[in-house]
């Protein structure tokens, strides 16, 4: 069990630190097929892991310059309200619609970052970002939160497609800027959840949250030789695993 927390805490931080997102949308999955956490606990435990390494990992690209603070705290602060109605409404959808939807939502996002850049669309390198648009962000963060409340994720997977389409940041700008949000919209979400962390099991948690701070630091590293297309690339790929996945268990389920 621990040798599976630590492959499964590895891989979660891999994406975190080197595709700023996927960590929750991993992490709930493995908790869940992989080392028997009910859906409940594996929720709880994963926001968890995800917010400890999202800190982690926000030190980091903090200081190489990759963090657009503005923009990242815009899209977090506008999700909170949202984020906790989704959560509320959540109780009240049946778990099948709430994984089909899941699936679908991350399916759509890898689609539109394996779409191709537009003529004249911003480079990686050697341009200043564009100036952030506060109304789009905020609209942007609220959708965000509100999917992120329902789904009961990070939201990662979805905050850096946004940040890269609807605010303009580059793809390495997005990386950074996505874990500020992440770690603010889960350490939301865990006050909510202050009475459901105490029966988890830590003897897994706590392995889990500790390979994936290490493998944040080798994502980080592998990030820095990739470009910002083939990095889109690797998380849209990811994505489309994941929701195939999920998708392929919701039919099996249901038939």
């Amino acid at each position: 069990m621990t040798v599976l927390a630590l492959a499964a805490g590895a891989v979660v931080g891999l994406a975190l630190g080197g595709l700023g997102g996927g960590g929750g949308v991993l992490a709930v999955p493995a908790l869940i097929y992989l080392l028997g956490f009910s859906p409940a606990a594996a929720t709880t435990a994963g926001l968890i892991i995800v917010a400890v390494t999202s800190l982690v990992s926000l030190v980091a690209r903090a200081r190489d310059g990759e963090v657009r603070w503005r923009a990242g705290l815009l899209f977090a602060g506008a999700g909170i309200g949202p984020a906790a109605l989704g959560g509320y409404a959540a109780g009240r959808v049946p778990g099948p619609v709430l994984t089909a939807a899941f699936a679908v939502i991350a399916a759509l996002a890898a689609w539109r970052m394996l779409r191709p850049s537009a003529p004249g669309g911003h480079p990686d390198e050697g341009r200043e970002s564009p100036p952030v648009r506060p109304a789009r962000a905020l609209g942007a963060g609220a959708g965000l939160g509100a999917v992120t409340g329902v789904l009961g994720v990070g939201g990662g997977f979805l905050a850096v497609p946004a940040l890269v389409s609807v605010v303009g940041l580059r793809m390495k700008a997005a990386v950074g800027t996505s874990l500020l949000v992440i770690a603010i919209t889960s350490t939301a979400a865990l006050t909510t959840r202050a009475g459901t962390a105490d029966g988890l099991d830590w003897a897994v948690v706590a392995p889990f949250t500790g390979a994936a701070i290490l493998g944040a630091w080798d994502g980080k590293r592998l990030a820095a030789r990739l470009s910002g297309d083939r990095l889109r690339r690797v998380f849209a790929y990811v994505l489309l695993a994941v929701a195939a996945f999920m998708l392929l268990d919701v039919l099996l389920r249901t038939s």
